[in-house]
C-alpha cells in the first residue's frame, strides 16, 4: 500500500495534536505535514526540490499571514494544485465562509472545536477520519 500524504493548515498546535492523535488510531501508513498558514502551506506545495503532493488538505480558515480562503484561491486559479481535495476545520460558522469555500471547490466542511473536551467523549475528528478520510486514506494510487 502506497503511503498517503495529508497536509495540515492550521496554526492552532492544540487543533494539531488532535488531527494527530486521531490519526494515530485509525491509520498506520500515512504522512502528514503541518503548515501554520497559507503562506507555509503554499512553500510546501511549490518548493523546487520535492513538492509535496498531499492526498488531501485539512485547512484552517482563521490564520495570521495568509488565510484559508486566501490559499483556496491561489491553488484553485494554480494549474498543479486546483485539484487538491481539501477539507476546511474552522470554528467560525458564518455562512459568508461557508458559501465562499463551497464555491472555491472544498470537499467538506468541519465546525470546530473537533471534540476532544465533549463530555459525552463523541470526538468530531475522529468522525470525520471513520467516514470521510478513511476512503481517500485507504484507494490504491
Amino acid at each position: 500500500m502506497t503511503t498517503k500524504t495529508i497536509l495540515l493548515v492550521e496554526d492552532d498546535e492544540l487543533d494539531v495534536i488532535s488531527v494527530q492523535r486521531t490519526l494515530k488510531k485509525f491509520y498506520t501508513s500515512y504522512s502528514v505535514y503541518v503548515a501554520h498558514n497559507g503562506k507555509e502551506a503554499l512553500a510546501l506545495l511549490k518548493r523546487e526540490d520535492e513538492p509535496v503532493r498531499p492526498d488531501v488538505v485539512l485547512l484552517d480558515l482563521n490564520m495570521p499571514r495568509m488565510n484559508g480562503i486566501e490559499f483556496l484561491k491561489i491553488i484553485r486559479e494554480d494549474p498543479d494544485l486546483k485539484d487538491l481535495q481539501v477539507f476546511v476545520m474552522t470554528t467560525s460558522s458564518e455562512t459568508s465562509d461557508r458559501t465562499v469555500t463551497e464555491q472555491l471547490g472544498v470537499a467538506g466542511y468541519i465546525i470546530k472545536p473537533l471534540g476532544y473536551d465533549n463530555d459525552k467523549k463523541v470526538d468530531s475528528m475522529d468522525a470525520f477520519v471513520q467516514f470521510h478520510l478513511r476512503k481517500i486514506l485507504t484507494e490504491s494510487s
